[in-house]
């Protein structure tokens, strides 16, 4: 900050800087130095007020600025120096970067002083002087004379210990002198001789000089550069949605999940397939963990392997601590050293299989591939367990107490995250006044804070904590025994704590605990009610009995089912929910494999049915007897007895309240997991069979190989409007050919399709639709393969779909050995819409991208279902119960399954990286996720798209050490055959390993040499210097490799490799055994062959259920001929009906039974199934005997085998009788113009367009000898009177209403009755203290009237909208008093208020008064 006395005042300098700008300014260019000297005086005055200006806005400046103080304090908290910077601004080199950014979020303010601001630096404003300035020629030099005059505070300051006053004048007259010179030079413009200095006075006068607001402007600027140095990086965040960004993965979660090294789905929370997908927050298990972790987890694995292995009496009770072992190195192998389930499947089999070096004979599986993802899930339970059970010992620990019980009893016992819920509970229960205590800090020097009144908040102080605080809970003492020695007793089942009796009875006990006020005082049995509330209490809540309830409803509880009133309505004979309508008592054991329970909830949610769940009385009476015997006493006086009877009241309590509400939540929610995921596995299973299977091949092809492939489809098989298309892939899955033929009759259209088999010789045809159609054009196919010609009679008639009229051709000249299948198109008919499908084939048509679909499934069903990422869920595996699934928990099952068999194939991961169809396989890797599997294509790509060995993962740094662990054994790198092997050891890293194209793990491939070695007999000199692989690539060459490598004796060799570093590599080396014999050799099953159900059910929709014998369907007659009728049912299936099945007599020709184009129904006799011959039909009868049965018996749903068949048969009387009442009810005819057969609702939407006082008489649903009478009260209110019809016994009748009046007739009831009623209410509604609207709204009105008139009370009348036909007389009486509410009730003849009956409405008003 410049000084204000430090700017130099110095005449002469002053005079020198007058005199240039003296001359500037008269002239406007340069002239020579007489000239300049003659005009001094004359600019002098003009100069000086500039300069006044100038110190003007400096001290402006100056006031607003910080003082040396300020400066100083900013420099101490900031550590930033604010002084020195009064540094000219100085041009940098033209086009030079700009300033960087500051790492500070503090601006940098850039200050000078006021002469700065004619810095030729900064913007300048061009004055009228340089109007004509040549910029090409002069480069603004002009300014530079002026700009030499100000002070130049960093010239100054170097030399400023060197060089006085004198000096710095003669140096500057110097520069004067050499900038003169140089203006000289470059010669005058005359073009401003004529304006003389006075011009020049008046022009300034007027426009300024041009430079009086540069300061404004430079500020301008610099706010301008600091916004835009400041202003933040454009980042995507800011750009796109943040849905867009987690579907593209790009989040920082995805971006931690991508640099963990870690397995990408043991980051996850959830399965990667699913577009929630979130960060696991969790805690890895710890070796110390594993032990209680393996114990907690086998026992849980399955009922069967309980059985078999801990059961005394299972076959294999031997191998229990193998078990054990083999789960424990699984868990190590799962949650400590972060390996997948298919690497320990594959590389880890030894350790999870009963290994015995004594007995390598002996092979045991002890845990299978299923069982091992068990162990992951039931890990990952474990691990939530830890992690509560450390918190809950943390809460523990803060609480600050000591407890016994806690701490010897219930803690080793925690081995569920329900009991840790429990323990939490019961601690919370047990210690709150001691955890509240616990937070309320006072320190000594704390003010004393003075106490504000605070609204009353709602108490949360339950019974038991207000009796546990009072005398009753002295009384519960006196019960003899803690409730926690009752769990304990009942834990141990013998009696460790044993009861002090009392002396006194229960009631004289009590007696003594009462108040001696006696107008608070409570009786004995309230007391004893309430210490018996404190003991159940505290015993329903106690974590190991709830704990033993729990595993009590596992095994004993029953459920059973009832319908509600809608659901007895709803659920038919033909409801999927009739199964279990009256389900009862069954057994929840015999509910785990069946989706039963998830459909009883969906109908519970329906709100059709009710679920209870119950112990059997056996199971409850035994638990309460354990628990009465923990708890009695083992005396036999009357007194104990008494108190026996106290303790048996408590544990019956304990139950009712706590005990079993608890089991029957858990149950249920436990019942509907297990259920759920029972049906998950099973929907997994589906898929396993689906993509378990190998590619297509023919029977000259090899394992491995993949087929050329010809998809024929004509779509919805209409002939007018489809085309049938035709689209070939080759071997690599590369698209072709794609063409449209109108038929397969036509010459023209054969010779096309024959061209295209003789031109691509595909090896194999698949057929596929959206129609039954669909089988002719696979007929056609069939024949045109074979050669055989069209049949005559097929074509004459137009069976062939296309109805052409060409004459037959002879034998085709050549036939092809072309198979021709249907295959399943599940995934086919999803393809043809998907977004995947528009992009890799935007110009093909919906069926052809279909045909794409259907052979990239021949060629590969599990890249087709693996393409289809987290929609593989609206793939059908279930039918009935797959939508009662979760959807995390089916993708997680479908999820598993695609990773077993993936990795069971393994993945090519150069062909991966340049083939984006393939490519989908790789996230499915072991290690790998969609996340890594994308950053590591990305990487391969960035080198060039193809990796020469499997070394280059960790040496290009692609893959982290554990995620290459993981994934080595199933990345195969395909060997160039071109490339030949590399034999010398030394040679260059980068070259190919024949082992890098096998399953066999990089940790393995000394073992594999050594395999080799010994298998070929030959010794370490003999290939000292030859590569490492070389070995493998001879032995895999070698025509007697089987031989050789079977004579090795692998069983002594992995004992010897056992006792030398106790590692299990018996299954590894048949692994590797078989690898050198065939590399990643074809593992799956062979391409499976639709099922004639298979094929029917995928073109038509029908099912074995739905296309059965005995159902009567609908049926369209297609044709008529002589003895037949052809027909063709809704689903699309043709069908005949026989001359016998057409009438009873069977002698009727078709024409004059029936006609061509008419619908009728009839009955399924047979299905004919026939695909080969592509022959599916039905025979049908229409004969009215056959019809006359139905077929209710055949549609109707099974019932359970636990049925309740009383109380059905008892609801279904009910039912029969509803429904005959209602019949009644519907048939009464009453003769009068207000008879409607309405009920209410009807009756008041008929009423609803309709004047006050209107009325409508309608049947009651109280029976034949009761009317309905309903009248409008008011807009959306109406009135509902009974009339009860008595007969007189002389033929007549009576109409009562309220027992009170009578009347004779329907008329005289209305006149007097109804129209009186309205009356009287016209007459109230009229009364000036009426107010319409809701009764809170008159309480409003009366409340704002007291409050503008305080010496005043207020009263109104509204209507009952609760009791048509009444009114609310509502009063305040003042502004202190709350609103009172009477009724009124309307009577024809008067007004009732309580009691008193008063004819009018003044005497009504004047009633209210008087009382």
């Amino acid at each position: 900050m410049a000084d204000p006395q430090g700017i130099s005042d110095d005449s002469s300098e002053e005079a020198e800087e007058d005199e240039e700008e003296a001359r500037r300014i008269r002239e406007g260019f340069i002239v020579d130095e007489d000239e300049d000297e003659e005009d001094d005086d004359d600019d002098e005055a003009r100069h000086r007020r500039r300069k006044r200006r100038k110190r003007r806005h400096r001290r402006r400046e100056e006031e607003e600025a910080l003082e040396d103080d300020d400066l100083e304090l900013l420099e101490e908290n900031t550590g930033t120096s604010f002084r020195n910077r009064l540094t000219r601004l100085r041009r940098g080199p033209e086009g030079g970067s700009p300033p960087a950014a500051s790492t500070s979020k503090r601006k940098q303010v850039v200050e000078s002083s006021e002469d700065d601001l004619d810095d030729e630096d900064l913007p300048q404003v061009r004055d009228i002087q340089h109007i004509w300035d040549d910029e090409r020629a002069g480069g603004g030099r002009e300014d530079d004379e002026d700009m030499d005059d100000f002070i130049d505070y960093e010239d100054e300051d170097e030399g400023a210990g060197a060089m006085d006053e004198q000096e710095r004048e003669e140096r500057r007259r110097e520069r004067k002198k050499r900038e003169r010179e140089r203006r000289r030079a470059l010669g005058s413009r005359p073009e401003l001789a004529g304006i003389d200095d006075v011009a020049w006075d008046e022009i300034h006068g007027v426009f300024g000089d041009g430079h009086d607001y540069d300061w404004a402007l430079l500020g301008d600027d610099e706010m301008e550069f600091e916004e835009e140095r400041l202003k933040p990086e454009m980042r995507y965040q800011d750009v796109f949605e943040p849905s867009e960004i987690r579907a593209r993965m790009l989040t920082e979660d995805d971006d931690l999940i991508r640099a963990q090294d870690i397995p990408e789905r043991m980051q996850l929370a959830t399965s990667s397939l699913s577009q929630s997908s979130t960060l696991s927050l969790h805690q890895n298990l710890t070796e110390a963990d594993l032990d209680d972790a393996a114990m907690w987890v086998t026992v849980r694995l399955s009922p069967r392997k309980t059985r078999d292995f801990f059961s005394p009496d299972g076959p294999y009770n031997m191998y229990r601590e193998p078990l054990v072992m083999a789960v424990t190195y699984a868990l190590r192998f799962l949650f400590v050293q972060e390996f997948e389930v298919p690497y320990i499947w594959t590389h880890k089999r030894d350790y999870i299989s009963y290994f015995n070096p004594q007995e390598m004979r002996t092979r045991v599986q002890l845990i299978s591939l299923a069982e091992l993802w068990r162990i992951y899930s039931l890990g990952q339970k474990y691990r939530s367990l830890a992690q509560r059970r450390n918190a809950l010992a943390l809460s523990y620990t803060r609480l600050g107490v000591e407890d016994e019980y806690f701490e010897q009893t219930i803690r080793p016992k925690i081995d569920s995250v329900e009991v840790v819920t429990d323990a939490t509970e019961w601690l919370t229960m047990s210690y709150k006044l001691k955890k509240q205590d616990a937070f309320d800090f006072q320190f000594h020097d704390d003010e004393d804070q003075p106490e504000t009144r605070k609204r009353k908040a709602p108490s949360r102080i339950s019974a038991y904590e207000v009796a546990k605080k009072s005398i009753v809970s002295k009384l519960a003492d006196g019960f003899g025994i803690k409730p926690h020695e009752v769990v304990y007793n009942f834990v141990a089942q013998e009696n460790a704590h044993f009861v002090d009796d009392q002396e006194l009875n229960p009631i004289a006990f009590a007696e003594q605990f009462t108040d001696p006020d006696a107008t608070v005082a409570q009786p004995a049995e309230e007391l004893l009610r309430r210490a018996r509330m404190i003991l159940a209490t505290e015993l329903g809540k106690d974590p190991l009995l709830r704990q033993a309830m729990r595993d009590l409803f596992k095994t004993d509880a029953l459920i059973s089912v009832l319908p509600t009133e809608r659901g007895m309505a709803k659920i038919d004979e033909h409801h999927p929910y009739f199964n279990f309508k009256y389900l009862h008592h069954k057994s929840i054991t015999q509910m785990m494999d069946t989706p039963q329970f998830l459909h009883i909830l969906a109908a519970e949610a329906e709100l059709l049915v009710t679920v209870s769940t119950f112990l059997t009385n056996e199971a409850k009476s035994k638990f309460e007897r354990r628990l009465n015997d923990a708890f009695a006493s083992d005396s036999y006086s009357d007194t104990a007895r008494a108190w026996n009877e106290e303790r048996s009241r408590v544990v019956q309590e304990a139950l009712e309240q706590h005990l079993i509400p608890v089991g029957v939540k858990w149950a249920r929610e436990w019942l509907r997991e297990e259920v759920e995921d029972t049906l998950a596995a099973h929907c997994g299973n589906v898929l396993r069979e689906r993509i378990d299977v190998a590619p297509y091949i023919t029977p000259e092809m090899k394992p491995g190989d993949t087929a050329s492939v010809l998809a024929v489809s004509w779509g919805k098989g209409d002939p007018q409007k489809d085309a049938i298309t035709l689209v070939f892939l080759d071997e690599a899955g590369r698209l072709r050919e794609h063409i449209k033929i109108d038929n397969l009759v036509d010459r023209d259209y054969q010779d096309e399709f024959t061209d295209l088999l003789k031109r691509r010789r595909p090896d194999v045809i698949v057929v596929g639709g959206l129609s039954m159609a669909t089988t002719k054009l696979s007929s056609k196919v069939r024949s045109l393969i074979k050669g055989e010609p069209a049949n005559p009679e097929q074509t004459a008639n137009g069976a062939d779909g296309w109805g052409s009229s060409e004459a037959p051709r002879e034998a085709n000249e050549q036939a092809f050995n072309i198979p021709v299948m249907y295959v399943r198109d599940e995934v086919a008919r999803m393809y043809q819409h998907s977004k995947r499908a528009a992009e890799e084939f935007s110009a093909l048509s919906p069926v052809a991208k279909y045909c794409v679909g259907l052979a990239r499934y021949t060629q590969s069903p599990l890249n087709e279902y693996a393409a289809l990422g987290h929609d593989i869920t609206a793939i059908t595996f279930e039918d009935e119960d797959q939508h009662l699934i979760p959807k995390e928990k089916l993708l997680s099952a479908l999820e598993r399954t695609l990773v077993d068999v993936t990795n069971k194939v393994g993945v090519d991961i150069n062909r991966a990286v340049n083939d984006s169809f393939y490519q989908h396989l790789l996230p499915f890797v072991c290690g790998l996720g969609p996340r890594k599997a994308q950053v590591l294509v990305k990487k391969i790509s960035a080198m060039g798209g193809n990796l020469i060995n499997r070394d280059q993962f960790i040496k290009s740094s692609l893959l982290t050490t554990k995620i290459f662990l993981n994934a080595a054994g199933f990345l195969r790198i395909s060997r160039d055959p071109e490339v030949k092997p590399v034999k010398n050891r030394h040679a260059d890293d980068d070259v190919q390993d024949p082992l890098d194209d096998t399953r066999i793990h990089p940790e393995d491939y000394e073992l594999a040499r050594k395999m080799a070695t010994d298998a070929l007999e030959l010794d370490e000199e003999d290939i000292h210097d030859e590569h490492p692989s070389h070995v493998v690539s001879v032995i895999m060459q070698d025509a007697d490799n089987e031989r050789k490598l079977n004579e090795l004796n692998l069983d002594e060799f992995a004992v010897s490799m056992y006792e030398a570093n106790e590692d299990r590599k018996r299954h590894t080396l048949n692994v590797i055994r078989e690898e050198l014999l065939k590399p990643f050799s074809e593992q799956r099953a062979p391409f499976p062959s639709l099922g004639p159900w298979d094929v029917l059910t995928m073109l038509s929709g029908e099912t074995p259920r739905t296309l059965r014998m005995g159902l009567i369907v609908s049926i369209l007659l297609v044709r008529l001929e002589t003895t037949l009728v052809h027909i063709r049912l809704d689903s699309g299936i043709e069908g005949v009906i026989e001359i016998g099945y057409l009438t009873e007599d069977g002698n009727i020709m078709p024409k004059d039974a029936v006609k061509k184009g008419q619908t009728i129904q009839g009955v399924i006799v047979d299905v004919k199934l026939d695909l080969p011959a592509d022959q599916f039909f039905v025979k049908v009868s229409v004969r009215q005997s056959d019809l006359r049965a139905g077929d209710g018996l055949f549609r109707c749903v099974k019932r359970d085998d636990h049925w309740n068949l009383p109380q059905f048969e008892r609801d279904l009387e009910m039912q029969a009788r509803k429904k005959r009442a209602e019949i009644d009810r519907t048939r009464r005819v009453v003769k009068h113009p207000n008879f409607h057969n309405f009920n209410a609702t009807q009756a008041e939407n008929y009423l609803d367009k309709q004047q006050r006082g209107d009325v409508v008489i309608r049947p009651s649903s109280k029976g034949v000898d009761h009317l309905a009478v309903t009248w409008k009260v008011d807009d959306k209110l109406y009135q509902h009177i009974d009339v009860t019809e008595i007969n007189t016994g002389q033929g007549g009748t009576l109409l009562v209403v309220d027992e009170k009046h009578q009347y004779a007739d329907l008329d005289e009831l209305i006149v007097n009755h109804v129209q009186a009623t309205a009356r009287k209410v016209e007459e109230l509604m009229a009364h000036e203290k009426f107010k319409q609207g809701s009764e809170d709204e008159l309480h409003l009105f009366l409340k704002n009237f007291v409050a503008a008139n305080p010496a005043k009370s207020i009263y109104g009348f509204t209507l009952n909208r609760r009791r048509p036909g009444h009114f609310n007389l509502c009063f305040l009486a003042n502004k202190n008093s709350t609103v009172q509410t009477w009724p009124v009730r309307v009577m024809p003849e008067s007004y009732c208020l309580f009691d008193a009956a008063v004819a009018g409405v003044p005497e009504l008003c004047d009633a209210f008064k008087v009382r």
